[in-house]
């Protein structure tokens, strides 16, 4: 090229850089992450937005006061302030009874090992393992054949030292009338005498004897000492029995009536003393380990002489009737002992009672469904019921349910038990958004889960 002007050529323009390698693919890698960025704040924000309606639908139309909470301070809207479902109860003033509660064991009143009291083959056994029986019922038998020839022989002695005792009283009378006439000595007839006093001695020996016999034959058929049920044989017949057998042959327990043997804290025992004392009888249900039924009603008897130093408790002991059987020896059972009745007392629940640092304490709901906390003083209890003697009125309103999430002015919502673990289930089943385990997905996957959660049986 040439300079129009001067007429020089121009001098070569210099060529342009080459473009830098992955400009291009940096610039599409920044505009992917803020779509994605932009996706992931929508799909937050859209996926929020549907479980606060899904929440405000379910507990709205159950709970009370859902319309009073819709608009701008209802769910989802601003200043919403969400309330704590609670289960309340009353305070009420009624009669309660002071109840002691104790742990103890079922014991007989008679515990007897039936052993034979004679040795011998043992030749039949007469009652069926687990029947009742009555003092005096015969339960085996032992070969008596021995015994009977033992007796025999007996009487047989006994007869004839008889005979003899009899000669020798009759020659005393003869002596003595030969003695009035002078016939014989006087010696004679002392001699005489003193025979007849050996044969008397002579005789009471073989009566003994024969009544020892006639004992030991008696021993050949084993009765029942007491009344009661019996467990089961320890030996069978044909065995030779003793007296020195360690398990003998049956054991019989009385169980009507039956004793508890039962532990109470030596804190508690003044006030079963002075009902003691005063000829009171004090009434006792037997419950079993789950203090769920109860099997039997009963009155104490006594107390124990001393005080248990080792885990400060004393031991007592009642008597139940036990007619139907349901107290069974060496049976676990929790004891409820009734020691006092408290007339027109303010009761509320024990699950009402809280612990903290300011003692303890109940949830009061006040008329506008706020708690606040409130310090009682504790009386005593039966074991659903606590005496409150300072602290609460009759007619307010505790929290029995749901006080772990409360604090000191918070609003709550009163809710029906029932009610408040049907609104509970169908939180906890899979969203409608959500996928079920068995591949399902959407809102039909929701529903057959609320449906299984719902089939519940019917109290």
């Amino acid at each position: 090229m040439s300079n129009p002007e001067q007429g020089q050529p121009l001098p070569p323009s210099p060529p342009s850089p080459p473009p830098r390698p992955g400009a291009g693919r940096r610039t599409w890698i920044a505009v992917a992450v803020i779509v994605v960025l932009a996706g992931a704040g929508w799909y937050w924000h859209s996926h929020r937005q549907a479980v606060q309606d899904a929440g405000a639908a379910a507990g709205g139309a159950s709970a009370p006061g859902a319309a009073r909470r819709a608009g701008p301070g209802g769910p989802g809207g601003p200043g919403a302030q969400p309330r704590s479902p609670v289960v309340v109860n009353t305070v009420a003033r009624r009669n309660m009874d002071v109840v002691l509660n104790g742990l103890g064991n079922v014991t007989p009143v008679n515990n007897v090992t039936v052993r034979a009291q004679v040795s011998g083959p043992l030749r039949k056994v007469l009652f069926q393992e687990g029947q009742m029986v009555k003092a005096g019922d015969v339960l085996a038998e032992i070969d008596p054949r021995p015994f009977q020839a033992a007796l025999d022989q007996a009487a047989g002695q006994l007869a004839r030292d008889q005979a003899l005792l009899q000669n020798a009283r009759l020659d005393q009378q003869r002596y003595k009338t030969l003695l009035a006439q002078d016939s014989i000595s006087k010696q004679q007839v002392d001699t005489q005498d003193a025979l007849v006093r050996q044969y008397e001695g002579t005789v009471k020996t073989d009566q003994g004897n024969v009544d020892n016999a006639r004992i030991q034959l008696g021993y050949t058929r084993i009765v029942a000492p007491t009344s009661g049920r019996i467990g089961l044989r320890q030996v069978d017949p044909g065995n030779i029995v003793g007296t020195s057998d360690t398990n003998g042959i049956a054991l019989i327990t009385q169980i009507q009536p039956i004793a508890v043997l039962y532990t109470i804290p030596e804190d508690n025992l003044p006030a079963v003393l002075r009902k003691l004392n005063a000829g009171e009888k004090l009434p006792v249900q037997a419950w079993d380990r789950q203090v769920r039924n109860q099997l039997g009603d009963g009155t104490l008897l006594t107390t124990d002489n001393q005080i248990d130093t080792t885990t400060g408790t004393v031991k007592l002991k009642a008597i139940f009737p036990n007619a139907d059987g349901m107290l069974f020896p060496n049976q676990f059972v929790n004891v409820r002992t009734r020691v006092d009745t408290l007339v027109d007392a303010t009761v509320i629940p024990v699950a009402a009672i809280q612990r903290g640092q300011q003692g303890t304490f109940v949830y009061v709901v006040t008329d506008d469904n706020q708690v606040r906390v409130q310090v009682v003083a504790l009386g005593p209890t039966d074991g659903t019921h606590t005496a409150v003697t300072r602290g609460v009125e009759p007619g307010q309103r505790v929290v029995v349910d749901g006080a772990d999430r409360l604090k000191e002015g918070m609003t709550v919502e009163a809710v029906d038990p029932s009610a408040r673990a049907a609104a509970t289930t169908p939180a906890s089943a899979p969203r409608g958004r959500g996928r079920r385990r068995d591949g399902a997905s959407g809102p039909h996957a929701g529903a057959s889960a609320g449906a299984g959660a719902g089939m519940r049986p019917q109290p």
